[in-house]
């Protein structure tokens, strides 16, 4: 016999892939060229608050916790980095959509 479960079930895991994809296809879509400048400008302004915030982390540490050992600035300092590398790559990609999107402007 057959269960009662419906198949619908097993695609339920792919549902916050979709619900993440469906803003940029709709920028997309509906703006053309212009929404890609959207998104990239929104990814700019993402990669700079992350940049901002891991500045900030890393001054907090540096003031609540005053002098550190060097094996723990040293930890610090890499975190910051590693968070900075991110960061740079976030507004390589969104300044890449924004000028992908003028590129689509100018030729269309």
């Amino acid at each position: 016999m057959r269960s009662r479960t419906s198949e619908s079930f097993i695609v339920l895991p792919l549902l916050p892939i979709f619900l993440l994809g469906v803003f940029p296809i709709l920028l997309l879509s509906l703006m053309g060229p212009a929404g890609l400048i959207i998104l990239g400008i929104l990814i700019v302004c993402a990669g700079f608050t992350d940049i901002l915030e891991a500045n900030t982390s890393f001054s907090e540490q540096l003031i609540v916790h005053g002098y550190a050992r060097p094996t723990e600035r040293a930890g610090q300092r890499l975190a910051l980095r590693s968070e900075m590398r991110f960061a740079a790559l976030m507004i390589i990609a969104g300044a890449g959509l924004a000028v992908a999107g003028v590129a689509g402007l100018a030729f269309a």
